[in-house]
C-alpha cells in the first residue's frame, strides 16, 4: 500500500490510478452526485484508506478512501472526517468505513484488526 504525506497527495495519486469519481457520505449512503448514484454498504468495497492529522491541529483529522463499486462500474475517492468531526452514518456504512468490512484486495498487514 502506498504511503502519502498529506490528503492532497493521496487524492491526486488515487485519481491518477483511476479513482476518478468524487464521492460523498450522505447519512446512510455513499453518493456520486454527478451520476445521481446512491450506494448502500453492499454496493461498494473499500480498496484502501489513508488517515491524516492536521499539522497545526491534531483534532483536524481526515481519512481518504479508495472505493470501487462493481454494481455501478465506478471507482472513486471519498474523503471523510474522523474523530471529533466524524460524520454520523448508518451502522452498515459506519462498519464499512471504520474498516470492519474492507476489500479482500488489502494485504494481511494492511487489514485493520477488529
Amino acid at each position: 500500500m502506498n504511503t502519502y504525506n498529506n490528503l492532497v497527495e493521496a487524492t491526486n495519486d488515487l485519481m491518477k490510478r483511476g479513482y476518478t469519481e468524487n464521492l460523498s457520505l450522505e447519512g446512510d449512503t455513499v453518493d456520486d452526485k454527478d451520476k445521481k448514484i446512491q450506494m448502500t454498504a453492499d454496493d461498494f468495497e473499500i480498496d484502501e484508506f489513508h488517515r491524516f492529522e492536521g499539522a497545526s491541529n491534531p483534532s483536524d483529522m481526515s481519512i481518504v478512501y479508495a472505493v470501487t463499486s462493481r454494481k455501478y462500474n465506478l471507482k472513486g475517492v471519498l474523503v471523510n472526517a474522523f474523530g471529533t468531526y466524524a460524520n454520523n452514518s448508518s451502522s452498515a456504512i459506519d462498519a464499512k468505513l471504520h474498516h470492519h468490512q474492507v476489500s479482500h484486495t488489502l494485504h494481511g498487514e494492511d487489514r485493520p484488526s477488529v
